[in-house]
């Protein structure tokens, strides 16, 4: 959606170009565009019949440069792509989140720490875009939307940062990681106050 949505933006335009304002827009950390796949995944929109070449530019000894535009069919398929996340909630997959599923497996002094670390580096992002916020860059350079994008990663960093002090705080009170009676049951034996038992 990204690479579609920036050509029908900019068209004409070359895919240097998308390329460009996709890395000055930091899209490789929150929108999951590498680099690296730009170029092909310009050509694989054109092979699908969602943009076209209009010209292929060479000079010198430099590296052809295609220019792209949107087609119907790929002005179709971005209001498509475009409406579905909007009006769509998709919760990425967390690798963090797998892990506290075994919360149980961690020692309760290293779960506890880890988590305040984890607090610690949101705080530091939470800073970084606090400072970005109310820089010149995002107050005068920027669409007004970007700050309110801001304001998102912010109000989600805050959230889960003090999420992590409050269950940090929970696992050092040496509250049970189950529900009363619950320990004895089959299947949760092993897991008993922050290590499975050895045997």
């Amino acid at each position: 959606m990204m690479i579609l949505g920036l050509v029908r933006w900019m068209q004409p335009v070359h895919g240097y170009d998308v390329r460009r304002e996709l890395l000055s827009w930091s899209a490789d950390k929150w929108a999951n565009v590498q680099p690296g796949s730009i170029y092909h995944a310009l050509r694989k929109l054109t092979d699908e019949g969602l943009l076209r070449t209009v010209s292929v530019e060479q000079v010198g000894a430099r590296p052809a440069r295609t220019t792209y535009e949107v087609t119907a069919k790929g002005d179709e398929e971005f209001e498509t792509l475009l409406r579905a996340q909007w009006w769509q909630l998709n919760e990425p997959p967390d690798p963090f989140v797998a892990a506290f599923s075994f919360l149980p497996a961690m020692p309760r002094d290293e779960a506890a720490a880890a988590l305040r670390n984890r607090a610690n580096l949101i705080r530091a992002g939470v800073e970084s875009m606090r400072a970005s916020l109310d820089s010149d860059w995002v107050r005068n350079r920027k669409p007004v939307h970007v700050g309110w994008m801001f304001e998102l990663w912010l109000a989600r960093a805050e959230a889960e940062m003090g999420w992590c002090e409050r269950i940090a705080e929970r696992i050092e009170s040496g509250v049970s990681y189950l529900p009363a009676g619950l320990e004895q049951a089959e299947g949760w034996s092993g897991w008993k106050d922050g290590a499975p038992d050895a045997e």
